[in-house]
């Protein structure tokens, strides 16, 4: 178990945490987003897991939060309270779906939920979203600029 993965900036956060504080503010293209990352190496095969702490404008109900991640595309819900089982690296390497669990109130906040998740970060980090991306370019005919007119 390895607390930082790189050397500590000024502020004391490290570049994988840096990383994940400015992609993030870069893929919901809002660069005033407020966001913290801790990242901790564990070494495991090919996944990579995050506690991840959401806070809302309104109260988002446990329940509500449940049902959209269960029909959220390329996310799979493992809840399983009384067998005690929930997204495990393991379970997210070789797999397309991002596991979601552990959905729960926040206790320091009244607009907050706090949920786990394990993916594959070649397939799902990397390689799979190259290919959606791709994908949607050209569902939606966007590439058309892109290819030189004869």
């Amino acid at each position: 178990l390895f607390p930082h993965n790189s050397p500590l900036n000024e502020q004391g956060y490290c570049q994988e945490e840096m990383k994940m504080v400015n992609e993030t503010r870069k893929i919901f293209n809002a660069p005033q987003l407020k966001i913290s990352a801790t990242c901790v190496r564990v070494p495991v095969l090919r996944a990579h897991s995050e506690a991840v702490n959401l806070e809302f404008d309104q109260p988002m109900p446990v329940a509500q939060a449940r049902e959209i991640l269960a029909t959220a595309p390329g996310v799979k819900l493992v809840e399983d309270w009384q067998a005690n089982y929930f997204p495990m690296p393991i379970d997210a390497s070789g797999n397309d779906e991002v596991l979601v669990g552990r959905i729960r109130q926040d206790l320091s906040h009244p607009c907050g939920l706090e949920i786990w998740l394990s993916g594959d970060q070649i397939r799902k980090g990397a390689a799979l979203n190259a290919v959606q991306i791709a994908e949607l370019l050209v569902a939606k005919n966007w590439l058309k600029s892109l290819v030189p007119s004869s």
